[in-house]
């Protein structure tokens, strides 16, 4: 699918935090040749079967693989990443070809993976690269082993350390484990790793499940899924972590939802259960089972927005301060359900959020008309 930039805004997070400004589909799915310029608040727009939800998890994947996942998690259906008409080469080999630029103290970074789908999954590729210069580059040279030949810039009486490094997983993150940073050359590599690796962290995706979301939930980690089925339990335990919080929170959701919102709780039920409630403020409580779709996908992407790694199911960089991250949202299908009112709404909320700075969006929809235009937004055009 192609891509193309219809309007971008000004990208002004702060200049030291790590975030991808662009992500590459060289050779993946439905995607050739396909660039796609993220900035603090992105949408991608194209019609259905254009490749919307295919970007947004070629990011998760690169993610999952940044915080040291396994090929087999990052891709747990690689054939279906591998372009239709690939052919295989005289091994019957198919894969994919995938990337990403980050951006932040270091400059800008490239990383480059090459990933064979077939016949096993394996890495046989990948290039992280800073100015023109080459940082790291490694390449399966002997099928018959499970690891690559890696090279990495040294800059010292050595200009490259070679070594093998594992073919099931990517050797951006396990650098920092590798590298001893005694030289100049070291030391930018290692500037370089961990700024990509803090860029792809932090990442949640979200889709939101209306129907799961009407039933009582169990009380548990109170921190939210990708599905917002367990909306209920994250309620029920910030309600009363800052009142200061809840109170936007709430007056998000009056902006969005039919009828007065005085307040949004969660209670008790029989069975150890806790389902979530609209306070109307005149003796009212309505449950989730009387919201529309439109209603609880806002509700739910309103809360995904107000909160943070500490609520979200995410994967934190754990030793990097939290004002150096920044949490990415990737939102499949934002405008699915919503009214030309709630989505103004949640737009709005959007951009107040991630001009912040702490937080970037990343939403598919099937028409950007009604954001186009709009302050703060960068709007993709994904084509057939």
């Amino acid at each position: 699918m192609a891509a193309s930039p219809a309007s971008t805004a000004s990208d002004t997070p702060l200049p030291d935090r790590p975030r991808v400004t662009e992500l590459r589909l060289s050779a993946f799915a439905g995607h050739r040749r396909a660039v796609l310029p993220f900035g603090p608040l992105t949408v991608l727009a194209g019609p259905s079967g254009c490749g919307k939800t295919t970007a947004l998890r070629a990011y998760d994947a690169l993610a999952r693989l940044g915080g040291g996942a396994e090929l087999a998690v990052a891709f747990p259906d690689p054939v279906a990443c591998v372009p239709e008409r690939a052919r295989p080469d005289a091994q019957h080999r198919r894969g994919f070809r995938i990337g990403c630029t980050a951006d932040g103290a270091a400059g800008p970074v490239r990383l480059d993976v090459a990933v064979q789908a077939e016949p096993e999954l394996r890495i046989v590729g990948e290039r992280l690269t800073a100015d023109g210069v080459v940082l790291l580059e490694t390449a399966l040279r002997d099928p018959g082993r499970r690891a690559v030949q890696a090279a990495w810039h040294t800059a010292g009486a050595a200009p490259v350390t070679r070594a093998p490094l594992p073919d099931d997983r990517l050797g951006t993150p396990l650098l920092p484990l590798r590298v001893a940073g005694k030289t100049d050359g070291q030391r930018r590599v290692l500037a370089a790793a961990e700024q990509m690796v803090v860029a792809l962290r932090s990442v949640f995706a979200c889709d939101p499940r209306p129907g799961r979301m009407r039933e009582p939930v169990p009380t548990g980690s109170g921190r939210l899924l990708g599905g917002c089925d367990n909306l209920a339990d994250v309620l029920w335990r910030t309600r009363a972590e800052c009142a200061r919080w809840h109170a936007r929170f709430v007056a998000a959701v009056r902006a969005g939802c039919a009828g007065p919102v005085a307040d949004v709780l969660a209670e008790p039920v029989v069975g150890g259960v806790v389902r979530a409630l609209l306070d109307r403020g005149d003796g009212v409580r309505t449950g989730l089972t009387r919201l529309g779709y439109g209603e609880l996908r806002y509700l739910a992407l309103a809360l995904v927005l107000f909160t943070g790694p500490g609520v979200l199911e995410v994967d934190p960089a754990g030793e990097v301060p939290a004002a150096l991250q920044t949490l990415t949202v990737l939102a499949d299908g934002f405008d699915r359900g919503l009214d030309p009112r709630q989505r103004a709404e949640l737009l709005r909320l959007a951009a107040r959020m991630c001009d912040r700075g702490h937080i970037r969006l990343v939403a598919a929809v099937a028409d950007a008309s009604w954001a186009a235009g709009a302050d703060g937004v960068t709007v993709v055009h994904l084509e057939p």
